[in-house]
């Protein structure tokens, strides 16, 4: 089988597991199922916004800044800020499903980090602590948050004063955000933006 061939049978595989996710995901949010984590535990090669590596040089992190990685699934973005934040500093993945938590700390343990929390909760119901957070990463994951406003809302008071929340949005989800969604929920909970790179928008915790 040539190069070719197994490239257009992944894209076939993505268009037809993401249009039936799209669609059992209108009558209720639901987020990425274990079984689909190979979708969004390589990055894609279709958009480098959404990639590790440009997300994280973003972040500008710094040895002993505390992270979270809001919905961090099976830990694609959370290797990457606990190696920049260094020993000093803190990521702390965090995930309503068992099963993604199970893998990331898979991927922090056989990358050697100590230096990250596992938590298992949802966004948006008061259990963040307050001021605690230098940045915070939503990557692809507001879009599957029923009640996006108390989540955001959440965020805002769990950020330091300067530190700020980046959203990842990518077309090709099945709960993608457009710009002005995700602004205009940004902007009534107090965050403000600060930089926007499509299909990317980080938005910046009020001073």
């Amino acid at each position: 089988m040539t190069a070719s061939i197994i490239v257009l049978l992944f894209v076939v595989a993505i268009v037809v597991v993401g249009t039936t996710w799209r669609f059992a995901s209108r009558r209720q949010s639901l987020p990425c199922p274990i079984w689909l984590r190979w979708l969004v535990e390589l990055d894609n090669p279709f958009t480098k916004t959404n990639r590790a590596a440009f997300i994280v040089e973003t972040l500008a992190l710094s040895p002993g800044m505390t992270v979270l990685d809001a919905g961090c699934g099976p830990g694609r973005l959370t290797v990457p800020p606990a190696q920049g934040v260094g020993p000093a500093g803190r990521v702390v993945a965090l995930d309503i499903q068992p099963g993604m938590l199970a893998r990331a700390k898979t991927k922090t343990a056989a990358a050697g980090l100590t230096n990250v929390k596992f938590v298992a909760t949802a966004l948006g119901e008061g259990k963040l602590p307050t001021n605690r957070f230098d940045r915070v990463v939503l990557v692809t994951v507001l879009g599957e948050i029923p009640d996006r406003a108390a989540a955001l809302a959440e965020i805002f008071g769990a950020l330091k004063p300067g530190g700020f929340l980046t959203i990842v949005e990518v077309i090709f989800d099945p709960h993608f955000l457009s710009r002005s969604t995700v602004t205009r929920l940004a902007i009534s909970t107090g965050l403000r933006e600060r930089a926007f790179f499509w299909p990317r928008t980080r938005v910046c915790h009020s001073l």
